[in-house]
Formats: structure tokens, C-alpha cells, sequence
């Protein structure tokens, strides 16, 4: 295998990493307000974004090892043609490790990667990172500070010609609203503008394939929405195939046309953010995408009773020990009589909700709910607790997999 800092790829930006620039011009309250504004005042005219060919892109019993630890085990994915295809799941469950094999920057040991029918990784072939076709945004941008932002974009056309390459480098930066930023360096940008550079240097080969890896973590919560919203919309003009890394399930749940949520190294759920959200296969994929309250209960006569009541029908024998998972927002406070005696015992509030804290009669530990502010009055201690069922998941107790 070819080293991965031997040459920077045509389409797979940044295999020789230069130090990143610790100024990203935050510090800047006039940075931080330009970044905020801009990314949606210069999109409605810019350039659309070049179309790639979209290629699929299978991972076919793929698994990892380094050592004795094993990273990923048995894996069974597919980004399909100009799909957006979103790789969720908490730290070392092996998201970017699977991005980097798709990258060429690691080789799986066992299993094979397969792009429009033909083999680039496996057993009997290895296409090397740079004629794969597949381009690579990092976490980190690798943006090379001694080099204005048109010259790093140009950095990844290096089978074009010098005119030719700077052209298409303008062009990039014009399709992300930054023609104007050309001769500048990136320690003078804000994080917001840099994550748009990597993203043009990534797009501007037009890869069949777009890998990035954690691409808004870098941002603040205030600029995530718009840098999100603009990305997107280069993705679905530019047609290439993506395969976003993240660990927020509400940004995958924005980006991601299918979501694939990963748990030690192991493919648990893939789907559409609404399958996944509706119809968890498991607890841990239930966790992660809503805050939970989790309660014991058990079948009796076809429902799942619990000590707030029956919150459930099933068709499981009576007896059957069973996990019941309860969105905070189904967990109901008011005045009525049909439900279970409870006190608050804490409350917050979040401008739009009121995040309340429900010591429940029958329970030895107490349950949250999340309420639309100002429905239960302030000062008020003493509720009677009920349950929506549209935010009711069970699950058989030997499914338990916390």
C-alpha cells in the first residue's frame, strides 16, 4: 500500500497534512457576525456547483483490526448514487475509520470496498487514494496556512494545467461564496469560511464519491444552520455521492437521506432519519435520538403495564419482562385525575419548555418531562402523571443493550 503521505490526491484532499493555524479568527466580534451573515447572502449568488458523475459505493463484510482490538466487525453498507448517507454513533464506534478505508488512507482486513461494480479494496486489489475518484474533507479543514485560499483550492487539481487549474479553483470558491477571498490566507478567516474553503478544495476535482468527517464540529451552535443548510445545497447541485461522519444524531437526521448508526464497530440500524426515530431496533438506537425516561414493565392481558399504567398493547405472553423507553416529551403534567400521583421536584426553564423533574408515586427514582412552557403554573408541586403513547418504545428485556 502506498504511503498516505507520499503525494496529496487529486480528488482525496489533505494525505500530507500541513500544521493548522491556530488563529480561525473567532476572536473577532466582526468575524464572527460576517461568518453568521454571509454563507446565506452570498449563496443566492453564487455559481451552482459542477455536476459530478455519482458512483455507488459498497462496503461488503468489511472488518478492522489493529492488534488485538478490533475496530469494525463484519460491515454491510452501501451509499447509493447521489445519496447523502450519514455515519452516526458515538466516539470509537469506528465511523471514521471506516470513512478512512473508503479513502484509501487504511486498508481493512477482511471484507472489500466496491465502487460501481468494480473492487478498489480488497483481497486480490487496492486502488491507491488518488485514483479512486473519491474526495476527503477533514475534520480539521487541513487548510495549508502558507498558502492563499485560491492556492489551496488548486492544490488538489494536479492533473490540470496551470490556467486551467486556476480557473476551476475560482470557480469553486465562487460556488461557495469566497471568489472574494481568493489572495487571502486562512488564518484571516472565521471557522465558518475556512469549513467552505475545505469544501470547494474537496469538490473542486468533482469526485464521484464525497467523504467528510465531522465536517461542522468545528463551528459554533450559531453558525451550525447556515454552513449546514449551505452544504447541503452544493451536495444536491454538485449530484456526487456523500458520506458524512457525525455524532449528532439531530445533524444526521438534517443531512442524511439514509442514517447508519454504528455501536462497536457494528453496523445496529440503517435507515431514513424516520424509520430510525419511529422504530428503533434497539434501546441504545432509541437513546440516541431522544432523551429518555426508562422503566421496567411487564405484559398482563396484551398491554405492557407499568407503575404509570398500561402504556402499551403486544402480542407477547403475559409475564414477559419488558423495557419501556418514554420520550420526555410523552410523559404528560396536569390537573386530571387519569393517571398516577406525582411532585415536582425541580424545574427549568428553557425559553420554548419547561424541563420539570417528577418524583412518581411507585417508582424509586424520579422521571423528567419536557413541556411547552407556562402549561403546568409556576408554584405548582402536586401533578397527576399520564403518558402519550406516540412516544412509548418497548422493548423485551433481554433486548436490553445499554
Amino acid at each position: 500500500m502506498p504511503s498516505p503521505r507520499r503525494r496529496v490526491s487529486q480528488s482525496a484532499e489533505g494525505w500530507a497534512r500541513a500544521p493548522a493555524d491556530q488563529s480561525d479568527g473567532l476572536s473577532n466580534v466582526h468575524d464572527r457576525t460576517r461568518d453568521a451573515v454571509a454563507p446565506s447572502q452570498k449563496s443566492a449568488s453564487r455559481t451552482s456547483a459542477g455536476v459530478s458523475f455519482a458512483a455507488r459505493l459498497a462496503f461488503e463484510n468489511v472488518s478492522h483490526a489493529v492488534g488485538d482490538t478490533q475496530i469494525l466487525n463484519d460491515i454491510n453498507l452501501a451509499a447509493e448514487p447521489g445519496e447523502i448517507l450519514c455515519l452516526l454513533g458515538p466516539s470509537g464506534s469506528g465511523k471514521t475509520t471506516l470513512l478512512r478505508i473508503a479513502a484509501g488512507i487504511e486498508r481493512q482486513t477482511a471484507g472489500r470496498l466496491v465502487l460501481n461494480g468494480r473492487e478498489i479494496a480488497g483481497e486480490t486489489a487496492f486502488v491507491p487514494p488518488e485514483k479512486r475518484g473519491i474526495g476527503l474533507m477533514f475534520q480539521d479543514f487541513a487548510l495549508f496556512p502558507h498558502m492563499t485560499i485560491a492556492e489551496n483550492v488548486r492544490f488538489g487539481l494536479t492533473a490540470m494545467a496551470g490556467d486551467a487549474a486556476r480557473k476551476e479553483a475560482m470557480a469553486a470558491l465562487e460556488r461557495v461564496g469566497l471568489s472574494g477571498s481568493a489572495g487571502l490566507y486562512p488564518h484571516t478567516l472565521s471557522g465558518g469560511e475556512q469549513q467552505r474553503v475545505a469544501l470547494a478544495r474537496a469538490m473542486s476535482p468533482r469526485p464521484s464519491v464525497l467523504l467528510m468527517d465531522e465536517p461542522f464540529s468545528g463551528l459554533d451552535s450559531r453558525l451550525k444552520d447556515v454552513v449546514r443548510t449551505d452544504t447541503l445545497q452544493i451536495l444536491r447541485e454538485s449530484r456526487a455521492t456523500a458520506i458524512i461522519v457525525t455524532h449528532d444524531a439531530e445533524e444526521a437526521m438534517r443531512m442524511g437521506d439514509r442514517i447508519a448508526l454504528l455501536r462497536d464497530g457494528r453496523l445496529v440500524q440503517l435507515g431514513t432519519a424516520a424509520e430510525l426515530y419511529s422504530r428503533p431496533a434497539s434501546l441504545f438506537a432509541a437513546g440516541f435520538f431522544s432523551e429518555l425516561n426508562v422503566i421496567d414493565g411487564e405484559v398482563r392481558g396484551g398491554r405492557v403495564v407499568t407503575a404509570l399504567g398500561p402504556v402499551a398493547d403486544t402480542a407477547l405472553p403475559d409475564g414477559t419482562a419488558m423495557t419501556v423507553a418514554l420520550r420526555l416529551t410523552g410523559l404528560r403534567l396536569q390537573e386530571r385525575d387519569d393517571g398516577v400521583f406525582g411532585r415536582i421536584v425541580a424545574r427549568r426553564f428553557l425559553g420554548s419548555v419547561d424541563l420539570m423533574t417528577v418524583a412518581i408515586e411507585g417508582l424509586d427514582y424520579p422521571l423528567r418531562s419536557r413541556m411547552r412552557a407556562g402549561i403546568v403554573e409556576q408554584g405548582r408541586r402536586d401533578v397527576v402523571v399520564s403518558v402519550d403513547p406516540q412516544d412509548v418504545i418497548v422493548f423485551e428485556k433481554s433486548a436490553d443493550d445499554r
